[in-house]
């Protein structure tokens, strides 16, 4: 993928990266996304009640129970429930949400163990959110790299957002490419379409002008020969960029880049960015 620094080439991929951008601000501030979030709750086996959700929620190993008084209901996969209500075994992150009146209740498994996440849309982080500050984007940040796979998935732990809680994903192989003269790497996770990837990364911008923690960029399947292209104007903050209230994965260490990648979205200003 080639770009040239022509004014019209330059205006075609700004506007393509605009409507990206687009896109992504409004799923971020969709009334139950992310920014919609109101507590996290880590279920045991002793039924608790949530100021934020009806019912009292229990784990076990049979999985996700709620136990609703009377008067209240969920909607669940279309389906108006009452009493008990028991959500099974729910896989490592997956999970179901459940329709109370205008909210969502998430209820998930994250790193083992299942959770109670309301999304309530007049929450004031989303009602507050006016979008995500980002570097201006630019054709030097577009790299074609090679994808070689492992001769198996390797399993990988990583950390989490959450302190103490810990995330296995089995990584499909690395991607090579050089960028600013250096000979660079980078492990791969499986990302949401079918053959694309997904990686997770610091470098050097990472808690100066970028979220410390972590970026994510997506990468489409790669070519038969390996060749894959990495636009980095595309890497996006994960939810713990802007609450508290995410579990999100920490990248493996060798997903640390010694070069600043001065591309993508920045500090959002629920974290004091500008």
């Amino acid at each position: 993928m080639t770009v040239q620094d022509s004014p019209a080439d330059l205006r075609a991929f700004t506007h393509d990266w605009q409507e990206w951008h687009t896109r992504q601000e409004a799923r971020l501030a969709d009334p139950h996304g992310f920014l919609a979030i109101t507590d996290l709750h880590w279920l045991s086996d002793a039924p608790q009640r949530f100021p934020d959700a009806p019912g009292a929620w229990s784990t076990g190993t049979d999985g996700v129970t709620v136990v609703l008084d009377e008067g209240e209901e969920l909607v669940v996969g279309g389906t108006p429930v009452r009493g008990e209500h028991r959500f099974g075994v729910l896989p490592e992150r997956g999970g179901v949400d459940a329709v109370w009146g205008d909210a969502v209740i998430e209820v998930a498994k994250r790193g083992g163990h299942d959770i109670v996440r309301p999304r309530h849309p007049d929450t004031p982080l989303r009602t507050a959110f006016t979008g995500t500050p980002a570097y201006a984007p630019h054709p030097r940040w577009v790299v074609t790299g090679r994808y070689t796979p492992f001769t198996e998935p390797r399993p990988t732990t990583v950390g989490a957002a959450v302190e103490g809680l810990e995330h296995v994903y089995d990584a499909p192989g690395q991607v090579e490419f050089e960028l600013d003269g250096q000979e660079l790497a980078l492990t791969v996770f499986p990302g949401h379409g079918p053959g694309s990837l997904l990686v997770l990364f610091t470098d050097a911008t990472s808690g100066v002008t970028t979220y410390a923690a972590n970026r994510a960029l997506a990468l489409d399947a790669p070519a038969a020969d390996g060749t894959v292209v990495l636009d980095f104007n595309r890497a996006t903050n994960l939810p713990c960029a802007y609450t508290d209230l995410a579990t999100c994965p920490l990248p493996p260490r060798e997903n640390r880049l010694p070069v600043a990648v001065e591309a993508g979205e920045r500090i959002p200003r629920e974290r004091g960015g500008s």
